[in-house]
């Protein structure tokens, strides 16, 4: 005679109404914690002091060979495929190399200061080394992560102007982000689709605006803006809803605020990129108004762990806010 045992059983789920009601209901519950990136996220960047003799050295080349740099100080099994390398002078003076890592030919380039790209300069090291993923068509995955005011969707929509308009590599640019209000809804919004969605898309035309109207940008005319770009069918700014069976060729998109994704969503996006398409991926895993998805498990977060090892992508992460010193206080004391 068989004896049937009772084995305990948990429930393991993200949502937390769910969990609050399995509590309520003395139901074993947890949250399920995932091992991907929770011992610590890919930055991107390896930053390192060295003598300032050596940064001097090194200024004068093209590239950094392995074998002028002790092991001690720079191991080749630490760093990944475009991995950024942050040399800066350990007695104080305000020197400073930036290199990436090319896996292919086992060296670090050695990147030139850029003046500006669409009249945006960038002011870090981290910005810097976005820029270069941003205008390498080589590298047709750019995740930049970081909180508020760190100048993401700034640079990413800098780059695509440069590329689109000046460098003619990409046929339109195409934004969009996913639909997330942040505290209570407004409900249903009046109008057609434009308009439905303008207050959704609103910092987008903000930047554009900025960049457009920037007096240091080549902008050709200064009668353009990003109504124009719209109506000549070069800018394309629209939700995520509807992009499930597309293809999206030869084209610059930029897909902001993915913290809101989940990674099934994320696969869906990053699957629709056809031949000669760039995607940029921006966001901050710390405000995610998504509450399907946490801080280890949504689309963004995964989407770098999974592909940190790959040529074909580049990650950064941003620390330094560049919008305000108010800015930078609140999102460093709240």
């Amino acid at each position: 005679e068989l004896v049937q045992r009772e084995l305990p059983v948990t429930l393991v789920t993200q949502d937390t109404n769910l969990r609050v009601k399995a509590n309520a209901l003395e139901v074993p519950v947890m949250r399920y914690l995932n091992s991907s990136g929770s011992n610590g996220f890919y930055d991107g960047m390896k930053t390192i002091q060295v003598e300032k003799n050596l940064i001097h050295q090194l200024l004068l080349q093209d590239s950094i060979d392995t074998t002028e740099l002790n092991q001690e100080v720079v191991d080749l099994d630490d760093f990944l495929p475009n991995e950024g390398l942050h040399l800066i002078n350990g007695s104080g003076v305000n020197e400073d190399l930036l290199a990436i890592y090319r896996e292919e030919d086992k060296h670090f380039q050695i990147l030139e200061r850029l003046d500006n790209v669409w009249g945006v300069k960038p002011r870090n090291p981290e910005q810097r080394l976005a820029m270069e993923y941003l205008l390498d068509p080589d590298i047709h995955v750019v995740s930049l992560s970081g909180k508020s005011g760190t100048g993401k969707t700034l640079l990413a929509l800098a780059a695509g102007l440069q590329l689109m308009l000046t460098s003619n590599l990409y046929t339109r640019m195409l934004v969009s982000r996913p639909i997330f209000p942040m505290g209570r809804d407004l409900g249903y919004l009046p109008g057609d689709a434009q308009e439905k969605l303008a207050p959704w898309m609103q910092p987008i035309f903000d930047n554009l605006e900025l960049l457009i109207n920037n007096p240091a940008s080549k902008s050709t005319s200064k009668r353009d803006s990003y109504h124009e770009l719209m109506n000549r069918g070069m800018l394309i700014v629209e939700p995520l809803t509807y992009i499930r069976g597309r293809t999206i060729p030869n084209q610059y998109m930029i897909v902001d605020e993915a913290q809101n994704l989940t990674p099934h969503e994320m696969k869906t996006i990053v699957t629709r990129v056809g031949e000669g398409t760039k995607i940029v991926l921006t966001g901050d895993p710390n405000q995610i108004d998504n509450p399907d998805v946490n801080l280890s498990s949504n689309g963004l977060s995964m989407l770098v762990e999974s592909f940190k090892e790959s040529s074909m992508s580049g990650h950064v992460r941003f620390t330094s806010c560049e919008r305000s010193p108010l800015a930078e206080l609140a999102a460093t004391l709240l």
